[in-house]
């Protein structure tokens, strides 16, 4: 369905811009009408892109536009007027989409719907809590939940910038560093102690090797970052490449364990504020389905699904399939025990995620430490495996 900017003026005279959606210009006229505006400019505009702005400014944008919508829906304004107004305050770079959610809105859309349309602005666990509240008709809880949700995870990601910069900082001086002495330094040595006529220590061989063929093949290492920038592209724009990552991380030792706890954290989190809302079980686990992102957390919330429709308690579902961690098995059967099963997937919610930042920090801690002495072990390397050449070279001059 085309979209249409538009100037209009209302019953007053006062006059606004904003996009409407609709099969021709002049059902849009039609539809401005029925507002109570009238049309003085229609174009069609052109169909908003998801990626306006950077990633660091999409989420500030987002976080303001959360922030506004929850402070006037407790207000009682109406939801179509109140995303108008919240769309105000938001940077230019992302207000088309947004007049295209309000638009949708506004014909009669859920918000979830409308907002599930542009998932480079809405994470799916912002449109699963979107969604539950809608369902439940305490949309301005979900706002409120959602607004010191992202205000945290703002909170946590300038902790971690700021705690990365010096380590970013030492692996890009460090790597040219060592860029620089085995292309520019060592190939100057291999001369000298080669045309001293002495036999190479094998350390030292193998270290000159290794410089004169990153010398020798350096044309083919400029291909290696497009190569892997298109890698890349390819494993994130395909269901087949965002299936391998996802399985990949899943198995590495360490981070696995992380990641699986995040989405552990998603699932309790959409999943609880569904079932607070009032949707039965297993209409709030295919929602969670449809809105988890990563691929192998949602074919075990699809095998979860089918054991608990076959009869199995929610707890017993999630210990058969090993993949979430204990914390939250346990947790939900104390839930269920209880008759408070939202309760306590949302503090299992709390938990995973508490757990998962601090296993972030630390990770983002250890990097420091990690560059040094990874940089540090490679220069002492070459530094003893040279010195050994010349006290070689020394040796069997003096003799």
């Amino acid at each position: 369905m085309p979209t249409f900017a538009y100037r209009a003026a209302d019953a007053t005279g006062r006059r606004e811009r904003g996009q409407v959606s609709s099969t021709s210009a002049e059902a849009a006229v039609r539809e401005l009408e029925t507002r109570g505006l009238l049309a003085l400019d229609l174009r069609e505009a052109a169909a908003p892109r998801n990626s306006n702005g950077s990633p660091f400014g999409r989420r500030r944008a987002v976080l303001e536009f959360t922030r506004a919508i929850a402070a006037l829906l407790p207000a009682g304004m109406p939801l179509a007027r109140a995303l108008q107004t919240s769309i105000s305050t938001t940077p230019e770079s992302i207000r088309p989409a947004l007049e295209v959610v309000r638009a949708r809105v506004e014909r009669g859309d859920e918000l979830a719907a409308a907002l599930a349309e542009h998932p480079r602005l809405f994470s799916p666990l912002y449109v699963g809590i979107v969604r539950a509240g809608e369902r439940s008709g305490a949309l301005d809880g979900a706002f409120d939940r959602l607004a010191k949700h992202l205000e945290h995870e703002d909170e946590l990601r300038s902790r971690l910038v700021s705690m990365s910069i010096y380590p970013a900082l030492l692996a890009v001086v460090g790597a040219a560093a060592v860029l620089v002495l085995v292309v520019f330094v060592l190939p100057r040595f291999a001369g000298l102690l080669l045309g001293a006529g002495a036999a190479l220590p094998r350390s030292t061989a193998a270290v000159l090797t290794f410089a004169t063929g990153v010398r020798e093949s350096w044309r083919m290492l400029l291909l290696a970052p497009p190569a892997i920038l298109l890698l890349a592209l390819w494993l994130r724009g395909t269901a087949t490449g965002r299936a391998l990552v996802a399985r990949f991380i899943i198995r590495i030792p360490v981070f696995g364990a992380w990641r699986r706890q995040a989405l552990a954290a998603a699932f309790a989190r959409m999943a609880g504020e569904l079932v607070a809302g009032g949707a039965p079980l297993l209409a709030a686990l295919a929602d969670v389905r449809d809105c988890l992102a990563d691929p192998v957390a949602r074919d075990e919330t699809a095998r979860i699904r089918e054991r608990v429709r076959e009869g199995s308690s929610l707890n017993a579902a999630i210990a058969d399939g090993r993949f979430f961690p204990e914390v939250l098995q346990q947790l939900v059967a104390l839930g269920e025990e209880a008759g408070r099963l939202s309760d306590f997937l949302l503090k299992a919610a709390e938990l995973l995620e508490r757990r998962t930042e601090r296993a972030v920090e630390r990770l983002v801690a250890l990097a420091e430490p990690a560059m040094i002495v990874l940089f540090g072990g490679l220069i002492a390397l070459v530094a003893l495996a040279l010195l050994q050449a010349i006290y070689g070279v020394n040796a069997g001059t003096f003799r």
